[in-house]
């Protein structure tokens, strides 16, 4: 379903594939050869949403352009089945599984991976060829891995920012936030 937003209209390349119950909505603009597969959803939120060549969004991903992010999707791009970009840059060749999340103004480098349920936080950048394994989360500028058991926290107490242990060193035991 192609629907119009704010005086903007999906353009999709003739070759491209759109699935009847996939939904382009906006500034969308999908690349020679992309395969937008059924339920997915391209969404134009005050900022384009650009699909490269080549690209696979399979079923019941969402792909979300953002006013000051638009999502850029590079080419030779699988984003899998209930991903999540939002307003992102995924350079060319990258592999975003099965319940990934890519946050607002993350950049996943060429060539990289984000495997299932694997997380690229907000404004950081995955550097080309790197691999965040299965329920890992990535953060900073470069990125830092961090485990699903990772104990990295505010480094004044034993809480973790992953971890929904309380911190012992903040007020009223709050997480610390990091």
């Amino acid at each position: 379903m192609l629907l119009e937003h704010r005086g903007r209209r999906p353009s999709v390349h003739e070759s491209a594939y759109i699935a009847p119950t996939a939904v382009l909505c906006g500034a969308v603009v999908v690349g020679e050869g992309a395969r937008i597969l059924h339920g997915a959803v391209l969404t134009a939120e005050d900022g384009e949403v650009r699909v490269g060549e080549n690209v696979v969004v399979m079923e019941n991903a969402l792909v979300r352009g953002r006013g000051e992010h638009p999502a850029v999707v590079g080419d030779s791009v699988l984003i899998g089945p209930h991903a999540h970009v939002n307003g992102a840059t995924i350079e060319d060749e990258v592999f975003v599984a099965t319940g990934a999340s890519v946050f607002p103004g993350a950049v996943a480098g060429t060539r990289s991976e984000l495997r299932i349920n694997s997380v690229l936080h907000v404004n950081s950048r995955l550097a080309p060829d790197t691999v965040v394994p299965i329920g890992w989360i990535a953060a900073g500028d470069p990125a830092q891995l961090f485990s699903p058991n990772s104990t990295t926290g505010c480094g004044r107490c034993s809480g973790t920012w992953i971890s929904r242990a309380p911190c012992t060193a903040s007020p009223g035991g709050r997480r610390c936030g990091r």
